[in-house]
């Protein structure tokens, strides 16, 4: 089975990530867990460039980007443990790009949807796990944070709030794999939610251990 975790900055994806990945280990489950951009050694050399304070990137050149990373993800780590039985869970996919540089920078859903599909041939994940979270709590989050925000933690609430709605969009479009969940809630609390509909679905019965 093939899970990815989305949301906007500050929703707690990464959190998530970790406490499901345990909750899977407590089912006899031992998951492949990445992220993105990363996962690869070239895609963690694309994350520290994307993510840099500094670099200037047209968005177009982002959207390239992020599906080089995420076509070197899928041909090297992903599609061979789905292809050996494995569960895969993935902190973000190609709705990130649709929702960041598709609603975000404006590029075009469909525009980013085509570019990823011939990125991932057409791989996409059985289930997608968005976490809904006001802007402002979102905002609140990143600035409590330590460390100094990155490239796309800086951008304008504008910019944010188009990304809000582009995951908005896709959680409507591609209805049949997403599940929404309030972000609000203890990691506890989401990742019992999580594991509930991995097991609806038979991802724990059905994934290599």
């Amino acid at each position: 089975m093939f899970v990815t975790v989305e949301g906007v900055e500050g929703a707690g994806k990464s959190t998530l990530v970790a406490v499901l990945a345990e909750a899977l280990r407590g089912r006899g489950v031992e998951p492949l867990v990445t992220r993105e951009p990363g996962g690869t050694p070239l895609g963690e050399r694309v994350r520290a460039l994307f993510l840099d304070r500094a670099a200037a990137i047209d968005p177009l050149a982002e959207a390239m980007l992020m599906a080089a990373s995420r076509a070197q993800l899928v041909r090297v780590v992903i599609r061979p443990a789905l292809e050996r039985g494995a569960f895969v869970l993935c902190d973000r996919f190609w709705d990130a790009s649709v929702a960041y540089q598709g609603y975000g920078r404006s590029l075009g859903a469909d525009c980013v949807l085509a570019l990823n599909r011939i990125a991932t041939e057409d791989l996409a994940p059985d289930l997608t796990l968005l976490l809904d979270l006001p802007q402002e709590e979102a905002q609140r989050r990143m600035h409590a944070r330590d460390g100094e925000l990155d490239r796309m933690e800086l951008e304008s609430e504008a910019f944010h709030r188009r990304v809000a709605e582009g995951y908005a969009a896709l959680a409507r479009r591609f209805s049949e794999r997403f599940v929404v969940l309030d972000a609000r809630q203890p990691s506890e609390a989401l990742a019992a939610q999580a594991l509930a509909e991995i097991e609806r679905r038979g991802g724990v019965q059905g994934a290599a251990r």
